[in-house]
């Protein structure tokens, strides 16, 4: 296969796989994305910093070869590798690393060995070189310093930093799924790549986001952060303008959220859809915004990345055999696991829905909620079809709920 390296810097090239095919990653939707590896050339050594998805081989060691005939080197020898997480879209070349280069150390965090060693038996006998803050590589003149990032996102996760040229690679941290062949932050249009940081944060950092503010923090105590200058993170864009996603990752850490609320539900005949208009045009009365998803068409991960930036849900559901329409089980599962209240504040929430018996939805959610973080202010069930009374009582949960926000 022959594949280019992109030049990011003096001696450091992109060297990851461009996936155009994947989509679905971790459970939500995404329009393919990348595995970015990188190489930095020193005047005598070389290091290779974290890898691909297994497979992927022949694209990542085609653009290695073409970044030593850019360099002008004949021989193609790596020296280290750094290993900055073991999940597979980064290590799954690893083992094809190691038996290509058998004399580079792998340097990674020490719970990284074991993980390493139990998804890849082949790499037993392989030297490891554990680091963690304040452990540094060495080459040429040039400084690798290490930094842990336990659970950012794995308990094995660490950053690395290239000291002299400022540039921070930190793996699933601040990336993005995206798939293009421009590799920086600029030369993609900004509302794509901020819609898709915050995609990423929404569905993979949520629940660390009080981990986040304390790397952060350390960071800045470290005197690191006036040190980085890029940003070259495992999944998409390269970030040229480093403070706009420190930024922005702070700001999600923290709760910062628009004057939005996020309108979820499903129906069987109709009614429960009309509850939830209902209720955006009472939430929209009191100038808030509103997104919708029914999830007969819509899915969870572009779900709750609306929440991340909402300051209030409405959760809609029918009742099928005294319980709630299955369909809902799917975004509450995954919200138990998201866990937003780890963002600073408590998003305040309503339920809603109709039934044709007994009923109870609406308290079963608004109590499954409350168990997930969110301040339930109120709840409304109706008797198969909604009568414009109690539209109007919908119109008016609408209201409660955006006034409700109003206080966060």
């Amino acid at each position: 296969m022959k594949a280019n390296a992109q030049k990011i810097g003096d001696g450091i090239y992109w060297i990851g796989v461009l996936d155009w095919d994947l989509r679905s990653y971790h459970g939500y939707t995404l329009d393919g994305t990348t595995y970015n590896a990188y190489i930095v050339f020193g005047e005598d050594h070389v290091a290779v910093i974290d890898n691909a998805y297994p497979g992927k081989t022949q694209e990542m060691m085609a653009r290695i070869e073409d970044a030593f005939a850019q360099e002008g080197r004949d021989e193609v020898v790596v020296d280290y590798i750094i290993q900055n997480h073991v999940e597979k879209d980064h290590s799954g070349v690893l083992v094809d690393l190691h038996k290509r280069f058998p004399e580079a150390p792998i340097y990674c965090s020490e719970i990284a060995v074991k993980g390493l060693l139990k998804h890849y038996p082949a790499l037993e006998g392989a030297e490891f070189v554990t680091v963690g803050t304040g452990d540094t590589l060495e080459m040429d003149g040039r400084t690798f310093a290490f930094l842990d990032a336990f659970l950012l996102h794995w308990p094995d996760s660490m950053f690395t930093l290239l000291v002299e040229d400022g540039i921070l690679f930190p793996n699933d941290a601040f990336g993005q799924h995206l798939c293009f062949t421009k590799r920086f932050d600029h030369e993609v249009p900004e509302y794509v790549l901020m819609d898709a940081a915050q995609k990423f944060y929404a569905n993979l950092i949520t629940p660390l986001s009080k981990l986040v503010l304390k790397k952060l923090n350390e960071v800045v105590e470290l005197g690191l952060l006036e040190q980085i200058k890029m940003i070259a993170p495992s999944h998409g864009q390269i970030w040229t303008d480093p403070m706009k996603i420190i930024g922005a990752y702070t700001d999600w850490a923290q709760g910062v959220c628009e004057d939005k609320i996020t309108i979820v539900y499903d129906t069987m005949h109709y009614s429960t859809q009309k509850m939830a208009h209902e209720l955006a045009e009472g939430a929209i009365s009191e100038g808030y915004d509103v997104e919708i998803f029914y999830l007969h068409e819509d899915e969870r991960s572009e779900i709750v990345k609306s929440i991340l930036t909402s300051k209030g849900i409405a959760i809609g559901d029918p009742t099928i055999n005294d319980e709630p329409y299955p369909s809902i089980g799917d975004i509450m599962y995954y919200l138990k696991g998201l866990r937003f209240d780890k963002t600073n504040i408590n998003r305040k929430a309503v339920t809603f829905g109709s039934m044709g018996g007994k009923g109870g939805t609406a308290k079963k959610l608004a109590e499954k909620l409350e168990n997930y973080g969110f301040d339930v202010v109120d709840s409304q069930e109706i008797y198969y079809i909604p009568t414009e009374e109690e539209n109007i009582d919908s119109y008016e949960l609408g209201k409660t709920l955006a006034k409700a926000c109003k206080e966060l």
